[in-house]
């Protein structure tokens, strides 16, 4: 098979070609990019080998298109970005996506042939062929090569496949090029990235390669918790996450790297009353996530969180689960629970203890509040707290809320979506008109302090919590000529003397809004 008409339009294969012929080395574009080539699915990232030092080919090459290239020497790569633009006056690259007028990364390489100790997934390297290079690789629908050379006698575009890795694209299959006991022993987080790839693009894996991860799941333990991790996140972030995490569970790997999800696992019957497979609701909850349609722009650089959400947010149930006679199963609390829980999970997993971990935090917390309002009559009151909670975070806590309706009867699941259609227009009708999103009572400490010359107490916080809750309730409007007479009021019936009327007080609020505009 030949790409070469392929590669012709993008200006960059001919321009790393022409610079491979003029130092007198062979090049190849090899791995993802090959394999995304022939799926047709994008990529910009492009890995380019060649035989000699890729560090010279990419210093040609970069001094040709007068585009920067950042060498490291002790990995013997370097690597360039290039647009358009760079490549030559007048050309763009074909149409792949939304985003490809962006940059392409181009990482060149010399061909190399490695080597492991089994404590270590850090590999000796060599000076390799081409051969060598492609014995290398993780799976076989990463070791296709397509030769860049113009003079070569392979061919420029000619696809070099010695382990059949096209073929295995057809049949969707996940296979490594060698023995993969050898190949998982060497490097462990391909067992992880098998996984990935199976899931990213609803691939098999090869049952003689499946097997070897089963037996290899313990060499896991070498990889670090931040690489693990990553390949995680990436199964997250795949079309049918459930894919992947049940490749994970049979192979081994879920139990090493994230047993409280196996704890949630298996069901219980007593009296012959069971509950759910929480395992397999948290799965169906994370893919309903992933699947949804219509998502708000607001949860864009959410997505990846929103799916942490859906997957912990039923994490604590196992620790809260009992058995009552006449209600059968519950796991009352697990919510609250799980939201503890939430910053050592993030911590242990080496995720960002950031507005991140607090966007996953708040959605486990609450994520029972919006279901709960579809099955009982909806009073402002309870809509009000609701969104005062949620704050900004509400869009993507209905999202999850959404998606947790799961049952295998159809009209049940309708039934209750259509409940939540209600709540989420009573929402919407409610912060339009209330303004609550972010609500901070207009009646702050502060203000109470001055009002009775008050130091900090707690007759302040009660006072605070009264003024709150009536404002929520819709007793009082969260304006301070609303809110100001039952401060009074609630005051007096303290025994508290009043020191500062409404008019006293104006001023000091109009000054501290001031001061945090200006802030």
């Amino acid at each position: 098979m030949n790409f070469s008409d392929i590669l012709h339009k993008n200006p960059i294969f001919g321009r790393i070609a022409h610079e491979a012929d003029t130092l007198g080395v062979d090049a190849y574009v090899i791995g993802g990019f090959v394999r995304d080539l022939i799926m047709g699915r994008p990529s910009k990232d492009i890995d380019v080998v060649c035989i000699g030092s890729g560090i010279a080919l990419a210093e040609a090459v970069g001094k040709a298109l007068h585009t920067n290239v950042s060498v490291f020497p002790s990995f013997g790569t370097a690597m360039l970005r290039t647009s358009p633009g760079q490549v030559q006056p007048g050309q763009s690259f074909p149409k792949r996506d939304s985003s490809s007028e962006q940059a392409w990364e181009v990482e060149f390489v010399g061909a190399r042939k490695e080597s492991y100790r089994s404590d270590s997934r850090k590999p000796i390297v060599e000076d390799g062929t081409l051969e060598d290079d492609q014995n290398r690789r993780d799976f076989t629908i990463n070791a296709m090569g397509i030769s860049l050379n113009q003079q070569s006698g392979v061919g420029f575009g000619e696809l070099l496949d010695p382990f059949n890795g096209l073929a295995d694209i057809k049949r969707k299959i996940i296979r490594t090029p060698l023995d993969p006991d050898i190949t998982f022993s060497d490097d462990p987080l391909r067992m992880m990235r098998a996984i990935r790839f199976a899931a990213q693009l609803n691939f098999d894996i090869e049952p003689d390669t499946f097997d070897a991860i089963v037996r290899m799941n313990e060499r896991i333990s070498i990889v670090s918790r931040e690489r693990v991790t990553d390949e995680l996140n990436k199964i997250l972030l795949s079309p049918t996450p459930s894919y992947g995490f049940k490749l994970l569970y049979h192979a081994g790997l879920l139990d090493r790297i994230f047993p409280e999800l196996v704890v949630l696992k298996g069901v219980e019957t007593i009296e012959g009353k069971g509950h759910k497979d929480n395992f397999y609701h948290t799965l169906q909850v994370l893919d309903n996530v992933a699947n949804r349609t219509n998502a708000p722009a607001s949860l864009r650089d959410n997505e990846l969180w929103l799916r942490w959400a859906a997957l912990l947010h039923d994490i604590a149930k196992p620790a809260t689960k009992r058995f009552d006679q006449k209600a059968g199963w519950t796991f009352h609390g697990h919510e609250d629970l799980g939201a503890r829980w939430t910053p050592g999970i993030f911590r242990t997993m080496k995720l960002p203890l950031n507005e991140h971990m607090r966007f996953v935090q708040k959605l486990v917390r609450l994520h029972l509040r919006p279901i709960a309002l579809t099955k009982e009559q909806i009073t402002d009151s309870a809509l009000r707290r609701l969104l005062v909670d949620a704050g900004d975070d509400l869009d993507g806590l209905m999202a999850l809320c959404r998606a947790d309706i799961t049952s295998k009867n159809y009209e049940k699941v309708q039934k209750h979506l259509r409940n939540f259609d209600k709540v989420e227009r009573k929402l919407h009708d409610l912060e339009e008109r209330d303004k609550l999103r972010n609500f901070q009572p207009v009646v702050t400490g502060e203000l109470i302090m001055e009002a009775f010359n008050l130091t900090p107490s707690k007759e302040v916080g009660e006072l605070k919590t009264v003024l709150r809750e009536a404002i929520l309730d819709g007793l009082v409007p969260n304006t301070l000529e609303g809110a100001f007479p039952m401060l009074i009021e609630e005051g007096k019936k303290r025994g508290l003397t009043v020191v500062k009327k409404l008019d006293e007080i104006q001023p000091i609020v109009t000054e501290n809004q001031h001061t945090e505009s200006n802030g």
